[in-house]
């Protein structure tokens, strides 16, 4: 297994898993959504990143992410939006790779902290994650305009 950007060629498979991705959290989004986050991902120039975990031609995974200031630090966090493994690849380490993958890269980059959220009832996921760290007991408020 290889963790690096998608790169254009990627687009097919990572529809595939976005698409899967969208499904488990029982999501319709229109497809303009779906292909400006796209055109987001393989832009340089564009905060908006993601990694993927590959073997061979096969996409396993995908973690995508963003950098941004911060007030409670001086410098940049990341944040991680969206992580996601195949089903067929799940309980072999691709989440786990992925995230140290995304850790690894924010030291090199000066970011300070790395971040994200979980719905309370995803308890295969949130096993993963306690093993980085246990939550920090904030609750997400959000306002749909």
């Amino acid at each position: 297994m290889i963790l690096r950007d998608a790169q254009p060629a990627d687009k097919a498979a990572w529809l595939a898993l976005w698409q899967d991705y969208l499904t488990y959290y029982d999501v319709t989004l229109p497809a303009g959504v779906t292909e400006a986050t796209w055109a987001r991902i393989i832009d340089p120039d564009h905060r908006l990143a993601c990694r993927l975990a590959v073997e061979g031609d096969r996409v396993l995974g995908f973690a995508t992410h963003h950098n941004h200031c911060s007030t409670w630090v001086a410098g940049e966090d990341c944040y991680l939006e969206d992580l996601f493994v195949a089903k067929a690849s799940r309980g072999k380490g691709v989440g786990r790779s992925l995230i140290e993958d995304l850790m690894a890269s924010a030291r090199t980059k000066g970011w300070h902290r790395v971040y994200w959220h979980t719905d309370e009832t995803n308890t295969t996921a949130r096993k993963l994650y306690d093993s980085f760290t246990k939550s920090d007991g904030h609750i997400r408020y959000r306002v749909v305009l």
